[in-house]
């Protein structure tokens, strides 16, 4: 099976889901910033500071080359991967996208309560940080809605949640378990 590449704004979910996806059905599970990180023997905070956001963009996307040739994977990636070069178009032509799509205030909730583990958002307000996310999500969304399946993300909030909702993505896309 080619990869299942989630995509979506930071908080909707994307490693929640393939974490819950994986210990369900022994698929592997990839976070590409995590494996950005073990590559580089960086954090990506560490990649930007060193690099800029191109040169970070450009790794990324190399990365990105290398996992989508690896079969039967979840690659949970990052916010803005879709979003530069034809990274979109790439996944795509490589395996399964999935746009995980969560609402707005969802969307803040999470992100109220994890802000300080986001260097991109941890100075910010409550009130700041949902015009953020609107403004940011607005720009994004022309990438996302290019991803092949659109999968809601909102209940993801405890354990029942969060099983429950793998459950359903694993039946919408007949993911066999390797388990």
């Amino acid at each position: 099976m080619r990869p299942i590449f989630l995509i979506g704004y930071m908080g909707c979910g994307k490693s929640t889901m393939g974490r819950a996806v994986s210990e369900l059905t022994g698929m592997p599970f990839i976070d590409l910033d995590n494996y950005i990180e073990r590559r580089f023997h960086l954090s990506v905070k560490e990649i930007f500071a060193q690099r800029g956001e191109a040169g970070f963009r450009d790794v990324e996307r190399r990365m990105l080359q290398e996992v989508a040739d690896f079969e039967d994977v979840l690659v949970a990636c990052g916010g803005g991967t879709p979003c530069f070069f034809d990274n979109m178009e790439y996944m795509n032509s490589r395996g399964t996208t999935v746009f995980l799509n969560t609402p707005i205030p969802r969307l803040h909730s999470r992100l109220m309560r994890g802000r300080n583990k986001r260097p991109l958002i941890a100075d910010k307000n409550d009130e700041e940080l949902l015009q953020f996310i609107i403004t940011a999500l607005n720009a994004r969304m022309e990438h996302y809605k290019k991803a092949q399946i659109e999968f809601s993300s909102e209940l993801l909030e405890n354990r029942a949640e969060i099983e429950n909702t793998a459950r359903q993505f694993i039946e919408q896309l007949s993911i066999e378990s390797k388990k």
